[in-house]
């Protein structure tokens, strides 16, 4: 990877903030288990891996434009990224690192036997056997089985595979009278059962893991050639440039570069560690408390995951699932994820404001001007990528057209070019760290298998309504509890794809439309990663900064409070979406857009009570404030915040004065 110019790393040399590479490495493999990766000393063994690493990547750039039969695609999919997940984790974080042991060459084996027996037998299962399994057809199954729950807990911990063991086993016993009525079926056997897992789209080769093949991993793949292009070392300068010198610059630092960085990659604790490694101690150095300056990290690192345009990798699976747009769902996703973003910069900017923390000097700063000259046109490639998707380019198409760009405009700048091999490490680098995505969306499959199977996300729906007695709002209460627990054990893919099979259909039932729903299960699936007590995001931050884990979590949730209201603000409000849902159906997968009179009330009504809501959450606007200042003017921000016309009328009075009083309090003190 290219260095940055020496001009544009004085913040760095100047003020002598990074964290070690070592101690990095070391949080981030505590708090992040896809992290715990083996360095063979075998020069053959690593050759190996790499090989197949970038042969994997090269097929899924000639699957873009030659598809192959989906089963077969997806199974190649998942075959050859276990392999290479045998290969490079080690089966405990105590086993060596050192060298790939015998029997992790039996675990690729087996994994790619489970797609070329399909691969083998293909037109037998589609035209003689019609999708029905013979005994073979179960082995192989059951092999596969076992190796998906095998690489998942090697990538991601004991939690998924035992919640979707729990779920293979409910099929087995589903007829037992033992069971509650509602979950009783019929007998189902081996065939039935590891069937429905292997021989269809509906179990491990779900659309989960079509989105996976067709679309995440090219995005994945584009991140990776924006990393070796030097785009997180641009996002870092460009935001010390703008906003380094402000009121409590390197926080404001941290927020927009992490935000966009996990815009990008969707990985929260790698974020954290990545940009947190620099910009934590920066935090730290102009008077944040250390609690505080990794909770800046950690919200704004998971808010990376609903900010558009590439919102990691869930909102592809969105796409998949709900049949909505992928363009539809990014433009959608653009004021609630601005709104989350500006609620955490105005808490930090009010922070700064009641302490008097100033920024970094200028002169310790790189210049707008030398880092565009450096590495602006490495902006390019996104916005590239943001004119394909607004003209309707296949999304396939469009990432890998952008993978292209990205390359061509990397060579515009000495700073930046890559070659040949920056590219193959790329293609290298892509595909191990879409190993993650790849394995959750597999292991899920076993649930979503499940839940086809039999009759049991019917009853997760109507069990949430029932309890929900009728009540929206309740419903809503209940859908985000499911969607948190599940995300403070699993990973926010599997987390989104679980709940949006069993969670949102319930809300569909309150006429909710059906991108409001998953967008609903979505954010709170990610935000159980600053939500303790299982914070992992905020865990990590706190790792950095030598806080403690879990006052580091709660001030985490403490930023990202808009965060836990703006969803409930855009299900009663679904304008705030940009969906106008007075003339059509729930279930649409087109919207149309209200008027722009409608998007600027909502949208001017909503940032000034987000606004009001940090200043009352800080207790600071130009001044301190009492505490009965704080309550009154929360109470004005949950005003403006409920989409009424009264209540917009009494919310805009009350912050009015209560701002007015603040200011004029702050000029006596003067």
């Amino acid at each position: 990877m290219t260095q940055s110019s020496p001009n544009l790393d004085t913040a760095k040399t100047t003020l002598d903030a990074e964290v070690s590479e070592a101690k990095a490495q070391e949080i981030l493999e505590k708090f992040d288990r896809e992290s715990v990766t083996r360095r063979p000393t075998s020069q053959a063994t690593r050759y190996i891996i790499a090989a197949i690493a970038v042969l994997y990547s090269l097929f899924h750039l000639y699957i873009t434009f030659n598809p192959m039969p989906e089963i077969v695609q997806r199974s190649i999919h998942v075959a050859v990224g276990a392999a290479l997940i045998f290969l490079i984790y080690p089966p405990a974080k105590k086993s060596s690192r050192a060298k790939v042991v015998w029997y992790d060459w039996i675990w690729s084996a087996l994994a790619l036997s489970g797609a070329g027996y399909l691969l083998w037998q293909y037109q037998d299962i589609v035209t003689v056997r019609g999708g029905i399994p013979n005994q073979l057809d179960v082995i192989f199954a059951i092999i596969t089985t076992v190796v998906v729950l095998e690489m998942a807990r090697r990538i991601t911990g004991w939690i998924l595979p035992i919640f979707a063991l729990i779920f293979l086993a409910y099929p087995f016993i589903s007829h037992f009278d033992f069971m509650p009525d509602r979950l009783l079926t019929r007998p189902y056997d081996f065939g039935d059962i590891f069937g429905q897992l292997y021989l269809k789209t509906e179990g491990l080769y779900s659309t989960a893991i079509g989105a996976s093949v067709t679309f995440i991993f090219l995005f994945i793949l584009f991140g990776a050639f924006l990393s070796r292009s030097g785009m997180g070392q641009l996002f870092n300068d460009l935001a010390l440039a703008l906003a380094g010198d402000k009121q409590g610059g390197p926080a404001k630092v941290s927020v927009i570069s992490s935000g966009f960085m996990g815009s990008i990659n969707g990985a929260a604790v790698a974020n954290v560690v990545g940009t947190g490694a620099f910009t934590i101690p920066l935090m730290k150095k102009v008077g944040y408390d250390k609690n505080f300056a990794g909770a800046v990290e950690a919200s704004a690192s998971v808010g990376g995951q609903i900010l558009p345009p590439i919102m990691g990798a869930a909102a592809f699976i969105m796409a998949e699932t709900t049949g909505v747009a992928y363009s539809t769902i990014a433009l959608s996703a653009v004021l609630p994820a601005l709104l989350y973003y500006l609620g955490v910069i105005a808490q930090v900017h009010f922070r700064a404001g009641k302490l008097n923390l100033t920024g970094i000097a200028k002169a310790d700063l790189p210049k707008v001007k030398e880092v565009l000259k450096a590495r602006g046109h490495m902006l390019l490639p996104i916005v590239f990528l943001v004119v394909l998707l607004a003209k309707n380019v296949p999304i396939g198409y469009a990432a890998a057209y952008t993978i292209g760009a990205t390359i061509v405009i990397s060579w515009l700048r000495p700073e930046t070019r890559m070659g040949f091999k920056d590219i193959i490490a790329a293609l290298e680098d892509g595909a191990k760290q879409s190993l993650s995505v790849m394995a959750a969306c597999a292991v899920v499959g076993i649930v979503i298998g499940v839940v086809n199977l039999t009759s049991f996300g019917t009853v997760m729906t109507s069990s949430i309504v029932t309890l929900g007695a009728g009540s929206l709002f309740l419903t809503l209460l209940l859908t985000m509890l499911a969607s948190m627990v599940l995300g403070m054990g699993l990973p926010s893919i599997p987390a989104y794809i679980i709940t949006a099979t069993m969670a949102a259909p319930a809300l569909a039932t309150f006429d909710v439309p059906i991108l409001v729903a998953h967008m609903f299960v979505f954010y709170f699936g990610i935000f159980a990663n600053i939500t303790p007590p299982v914070a992992l995001a905020a865990f990590a931050g706190a790792g950095i900064s030598g806080g403690d884990p879990m006052k580091t979590g709660w001030q985490s949730l403490k930023l990202a409070l808009a965060g836990f209201i703006v969803p409930f603000m855009f299900v009663y409000n679904p304008n705030m979406m940009l969906i106008d849902v007075t003339d059509i159906a729930v279930t649409a997968k087109e919207f149309a857009m209200p008027s722009w009179g409608v998007i600027a009330s909502v949208a001017t009504t909503s940032i000034i009570g987000v606004l009001a809501l940090s200043a009352a959450v800080e207790g600071y606007f130009k001044a301190v404030m009492p505490l009965w200042q704080r309550v009154i003017l929360a109470a004005g921000a949950f005003c403006l915040i409920v989409p009424e016309t009264l209540t917009d009328i009494i919310g805009i009075g009350i912050v009015v004065a209560m701002v007015a009083l603040n200011i004029t309090a702050a000029k006596r003190t003067v």
